[in-house]
């Protein structure tokens, strides 16, 4: 009895028994670290969604000794998710550019139920609407126009064939709806729908809104380019 108490224990005690039915931890994205700002390069702040989160790190390379890039600590997701959280994301510091984009969460289909990326032939609905997409839109460049930097609106990129609960062209109704409100506001459009359109086989994961490690790169190239040329203005 003794003995097999004892192996039981032994058992127990092993060393590694234990952690592996810990889960790994997470290793914290890169593309969310705090950036430690030259004092004597400009300091710019991206908004976005995933697609902006895949060509963060390829901008800030490209801006290297240029500028500080900075990002927001998340995915941007829709326009009420940004009206909430815009005060925190700009925090008190200066922007020279702030370079933004909001469109896919906003356009793409919930189920009645909340479910994400849900068929509208099932009754999906857009998380928010185009008309809604626009107010929010027009409140949120008001408050990025009062921090005084320059400001460029990134069109959003284009929906493939087979994307879940997202549409072919529903890109280009929203994109219209947010030309409206650039205009209003004198806000110049870096267009990288027309980009991804036309490359999107080379860029873009197949039937995913999502582009391949080396199409963020391509973004992230051009999105440095568009941030250089306001900084020289």
């Amino acid at each position: 009895m003794r003995t097999t108490l004892f192996l039981i224990s032994a058992i127990l005690l092993a060393p590694g028994l234990h952690s592996q039915s810990k889960k790994p931890e997470r290793k914290p994205n890169p593309v969310f670290a705090p950036v430690k700002d030259d004092p004597k390069l400009p300091r710019v702040l991206l908004i976005g969604d995933s697609i902006s989160v895949g060509y963060t790190l390829p901008t800030r390379k490209f801006l290297k000794g240029k500028a500080n890039l900075h990002r927001i600590p998340t995915n941007g997701g829709p326009t009420p998710k940004g009206l909430a959280s815009i005060e925190a994301w700009l925090g008190t510091g200066k922007w020279d550019v702030i370079h933004f984009n909001w469109g896919l969460h906003d356009l793409k289909y919930m189920g009645p139920k909340g479910q994400n990326l849900f068929p509208k032939e099932k009754g999906g609905k857009p998380q928010v609407a185009i008309a809604v997409y626009e107010k929010n839109l027009e409140k949120l460049v008001v408050r990025l126009n009062k921090t005084g930097a320059k400001l460029i609106w990134r069109n959003t990129t284009p929906v493939p064939p087979g994307a879940k609960g997202r549409y072919v062209g529903d890109s280009i109704k929203y994109n219209t709806a947010a030309a409206r409100v650039m205009k209003k506001h004198g806000v110049p459009t870096h267009d990288l729908f027309t980009m991804s359109k036309a490359r999107m086989k080379e860029l873009m994961l197949p039937a995913n809104v999502h582009y391949t490690k080396d199409g963020s790169s391509v973004l992230g190239k051009d999105v440095a380019r568009a941030i250089e040329s306001a900084l020289k203005k």
